[in-house]
């Protein structure tokens, strides 16, 4: 037996068998339900449940508080129906889902791009292409059964010169992964990806001036999304605010003011919370998502695509939406969920 489950306001349909999660059940069929860390940790998932039955699996508290599980909010990562379901979730997406794949990749370079972040670029076989949506990311399936997630920095049309992705790798010290990565990875090794996941993309359909919030290696995606803007000649007025701890933090700062000599509607707002004496930095300090505020008081004619550590995500996503009038289905983001914050 299976359910049907509807999503409104969008009308779309789907089907879940009565073991499956909702979201693993709309993925499946296509169906662009917004999703991040798929593991119950991130909340990105999150929508409210107008009608039938569902119960969680294992999620954090802080993707699902009680409170907003009794007031009728589900993960629909974690969500499994056990009826016929409606939901309310305006973050579903009429465009295409690509087909997700497994495919073996070879690490063409691993370059330092700062101390603790790695450039990983994968060749991909020639015979099989792959598609996705600049912001969306790639799994690593690791020997053991275990997955960890990253983002392309590269947007789809670069594929068209040479079948690579670029991924930007920040060094988890003890990680199962990133201590491989850092330490005995080396070029022409062979690694698995399954992809492309995720909902974080352009909505290409709006008009309206964008703010781009990274923290970290949430660049990564950002970087993808401002290169498919410029391939496209996509020109709305748009702000980057990236943020770090120490100057260095910013690892690809060249390659942003490359594209401002490019991009006339594109802002870069560099924001360091940690500046030491000897950075010498004249720039702004403090906490990125505050410095959003600080200069766009006013977000309700915006959109916001926020990406980097969850604890900047939250904190942007609570105060744009609370104090700058920021319509909350204009909030677009990917949560950096380590594997520490899932279990």
């Amino acid at each position: 037996m299976t359910f049907t489950i509807t999503v409104e306001p969008s009308g779309r349909t789907f089907t879940a068998e009565p073991d499956e999660s909702m979201l693993a059940a709309g993925i499946r069929q296509g169906i662009g339900l917004p999703y991040g860390c798929k593991d119950g940790a991130c909340g990105s998932c999150k929508c409210k449940l107008v009608s039938g039955s569902v119960t969680h699996g294992h999620h954090q508290p802080k993707a699902l508080s009680a409170d907003e599980e009794a007031a009728g909010y589900v993960l629909t990562c974690c969500g499994v129906a056990h009826s016929d379901v409606v939901l309310e979730s305006r973050q579903v997406t009429e465009a295409g889902a690509f087909p997700i794949k497994k495919m073996p990749v070879r690490v063409s370079t691993l370059e330092r791009a700062s101390h603790d972040v790695i450039v990983l670029r994968l060749q991909l076989p020639a015979s099989d292409a792959f598609q996705y949506h600049a912001g969306q990311y790639v799994e690593f399936l690791l020997r053991d059964g275990d997955r960890r997630s990253y983002s392309m920095a590269n947007a789809p049309h670069t594929q068209a010169s040479a079948p690579a992705l670029e991924l930007h790798l920040r060094h988890m010290p003890g990680g199962k992964f990133t201590d491989h990565v850092f330490g005995a990875m080396k070029e022409k090794d062979i690694l698995r990806i399954e992809g492309p996941y995720g909902s974080f993309f352009l909505r290409e359909d709006s008009d309206k001036p964008i703010v781009f919030l990274a923290s970290g290696t949430g660049f990564a995606p950002i970087k993808a999304v401002i290169e498919h803007m410029q391939f496209k000649g996509i020109t709305r007025p748009a702000t980057l605010y990236w943020g770090g701890r120490r100057p260095a933090d910013l690892y690809q700062s060249a390659w942003i003011e490359a594209r401002l000599a490019e991009m006339p509607n594109l802002r870069y707002v560099p924001v360091v919370s940690d500046a030491l004496p000897e950075d010498a930095w004249t720039g702004r300090t403090g906490f990125v998502h505050q410095a959003v505020l600080q200069d766009f008081p006013d977000l309700s004619g915006h959109e916001v695509y926020a990406c980097g550590a969850p604890i900047v995500v939250e904190s942007a996503h609570r105060d744009y939406v609370a104090q700058a009038g920021l319509p909350d289905e204009a909030f677009f983001a990917d949560s950096f969920t380590s594997a520490a914050d899932k279990l």
